[in-house]
């Protein structure tokens, strides 16, 4: 059987009919689970570019398809991951809110976005929808390979529901508690951290700066914010929260951290653990289970789920590495077939999610190389985990592209950015000049699996931790040497490698380990700060030119930069990503008179708006309905001045390593 489970928005990736926050039906997929298997998936921020996006996952479904070989009307199930009753009330709001709603009926609703986006039609008894926490819980149960276990989902909220609590047996999920939004602890953490300069999708950012500050300090006025209650419930006070002021003017985004900042971050952190142990320490006496499984987006904070793995309070724990909404896609994709086969076996513990998009061998990787040559040289190695590690063993840092993509938010190896851990200043210079990010932020480390004990703790029943997901300590007498992936309280989120599930980058630590007595490299995503990681060849070409990468690995390629000046990017055709557009206003000045004001918008965030010069707007103009080359939409424009035309092309490469045009042979 068949099966396609999706998440995300109705809107297409040009639309913007409902004027949906960046925060609701975020993080859109599309995974195809064939007899209860994944065989393919991916999350559309992938493939349409937007961190995040809540735009209906078109062209993840239609990869999907083609993976298999399939037209739509091939698959057995489609799966969403709402449920029909709570998708009908949000087309009631949106309707009585004068949106375009096409109509209230879930099933007509989207049989129109599938005409739409796929220019396809669906079979109405094919659709399915299935509980927002329902698929949280079930993407981890199903995939845990515990035979039983406790459930917990944790996130914002989904369907007016802030998290639930489950028993699993093999693939059944019994229901023992619903955590209302009120008590929503997604929603609390984002509440708090709009005091250090943050909002949603920024938490990571606050789990990271939690361990420079002292939760001791502020203890006390955070006890006041929630309340723990017998039988593992509690209040949270969301009245009190305003009291934060007292503490100090929270901080602007862009402001420096003081440490009252790091303080309230260490106190927040304390505080959600403190909350979550209370849950799940009572539902484990409850239950008597053993195994704990764990997803939504608070699953997400690793350092939570690394006092989980440590407390010993569970024999085994199972954290769903796509925990966030994006995994809600596959959740109801296996929800849906073992609620149509609920005799299927169930299949085994989770060892992998390299699901995604291929890039395919030596002769595609080369075609799509050879169209960037007048700004890379490439060479094909003999031995490119050989050649890599020394590179990286010399102080290089280097992207690294093989395979399959990754599911989920995480790099593992195969869309990367890799360094030698050791070296401190690695930290910040990759933060700085590449990832253009805050300085504090730390970095993963790789390890292979049978050295993982020689270098961090991790519990003897559980040392294959191949996600990232869990925050363990770096062993004393290691943090010296790992000085660029141990974090400032001595831990780090570690990723162990296996041979069996991703050769390639296990003989790259191992030829590192060769040259250099140590098996971990730094692995970070392959991305910038405005982008999502790279997905394909040119995402990752495009990346390389517009960081402060070193070299860049494809396949069996490694690329080098040519020295390239602002005439170079004459010849680069100019275009628009579908989701941007440009606006011009009159506005009044200081002096009281109208003056025109040029600006770049997106489809997803109305706040979002950068301006560009007149000259800059007039030539974007000219490249609206065609694509020309930056050289001849200058000509167009009437700017042969060297000096004029040099500053505009260097404001277009600004505008292009902020991904809001495209550049492309």
């Amino acid at each position: 059987m068949l099966v396609l489970g999706f998440s995300g928005g109705p809107e297409l990736v040009h639309e913007n009919l409902y004027d949906f926050p960046i925060g609701r039906l975020h993080d859109s997929a599309a995974v195809l689970v064939e007899d209860g298997e994944v065989i393919f998936a991916i999350e559309e921020e992938r493939l349409n570019r937007i961190k995040h996006t809540n735009k209906f996952p078109g062209e993840s479904l239609r990869l999907s398809l083609k993976s298999r070989g399939i037209q739509l009307e091939e698959v057995d199930l489609i799966a969403y991951y709402i449920s029909n009753k709570s998708f009908e009330t949000s087309a009631k709001l949106l309707f009585l809110d004068n949106a375009p709603v096409p109509t209230i009926d879930p099933i007509i609703f989207f049989q129109d976005v599938f005409s739409r986006g796929l220019n396809s039609e669906i079979d109405p008894d094919k659709l399915c929808f299935v509980t927002h926490h329902y698929a949280h819980a079930m993407s981890a149960l199903a995939l845990s390979g515990y035979e039983s276990s406790l459930v917990t989902t944790f996130d914002g909220q989904g369907e007016a529901t802030s998290g639930m609590v489950f028993e699993g047996e093999g693939t059944i999920l019994k229901q023992i508690a619903d955590i209302p939004e009120s008590k929503s602890l997604g929603h609390f953490y984002d509440n708090i951290i709009a005091f250090l300069g943050y909002t949603v999708f920024d938490e990571y950012k606050v789990m990271g700066l939690a361990p420079y500050g002292n939760p001791e300090r502020y203890r006390n006025v955070f006890k006041t914010l929630y309340t723990l209650l017998p039988n593992g419930e509690y209040v949270i006070h969301q009245d009190k929260i305003i009291s934060l002021f007292d503490l100090g003017i929270p901080r602007r985004k862009g402001e420096p951290f003081t440490q009252i900042h790091k303080d309230i971050a260490a106190s927040l952190q304390e505080t959600l653990e403190n909350i979550v142990f209370h849950v799940i320490q009572y539902y484990r006496q409850e239950t008597k289970q053993k195994n704990l499984c764990m997803a939504g987006g608070v699953a997400h904070n690793c350092t939570l789920n690394g006092k989980i793995l440590r407390s010993g309070m569970f024999e085994n724990v199972f954290v769903q590495p796509a925990a966030h909404d994006g995994g809600c896609a596959l959740g109801a994709a296996l929800y849906a077939y073992y609620n149509a086969n609920p005799m299927a076996k169930k299949p085994s513990k989770l060892e992998h999610i390299y699901w995604g998009t291929d890039i395919g061998g030596s002769p595609s990787i080369l075609n799509q190389l050879m169209q960037w040559q007048d700004y890379i040289t490439f060479d094909k190695l003999m031995n490119v985990s050989e050649q890599t590690a020394k590179l990286l063993a010399n102080g290089y840092v280097v992207g690294w592209v093989q395979g399959r993509s990754e599911f989920g938010p995480r790099a593992l190896g195969n869309r990367s950015i890799l360094a030698d851990p050791r070296p401190d200043e690695n930290k910040g210079r990759i933060n700085k000049m590449i990832k253009k990010r805050e300085g504090y932020r730390p970095f993963a480390p790789s390890v292979l699996e049978e050295d993982v004990d020689d270098f961090f703790e991790v519990p003897p029943n559980q040392k294959q931790l191949p996600f990232m997901i869990f925050v363990v300590n770096v062993r004393k007498e290691k943090r010296n040497l790992l000085g660029a992936v141990t974090h400032v309280d001595g831990t780090a989120r570690v990723q162990t490698v296996s041979r069996k599930t991703n050769e390639k980058y296990w003989d790259l630590i191992h030829w590192f380990k060769k040259l250099t007595g140590v098996p971990v490299l730094l692995n970070t995503s392959l991305n910038n700060n405005v982008e999502p990681i790279v997905d394909s060849v040119e995402d990752a070409v495009v990346c390389f030119l517009t960081t402060g990468l070193d070299y860049l690995v494809v396949g069996e390629y490694l690329i080098k930069k040519k020295e390239v000046s602002w005439q170079n990017h004459l010849s680069l055709k100019l275009s628009f990503p579908p989701h941007i557009s440009l606006h011009q206003v009159k506005k009044v000045c200081t002096d009281s008179k109208f003056d025109n004001f040029f600006s770049i918008k997106n489809s997803y965030d109305t706040k979002f708006q950068v301006g560009v010069s007149g000259e800059v707007f007039r030539v974007l103009t000219l490249a609206t309905n065609s694509e020309k080359t930056v050289g001849s939409l200058l000509q167009e424009n009437g700017e042969t001045e060297e000096g004029k035309a040099q500053g505009i092309v260097e404001e277009l490469i600004e505008l292009w390593s902020q991904r809001l045009i495209l550049l492309q042979p």
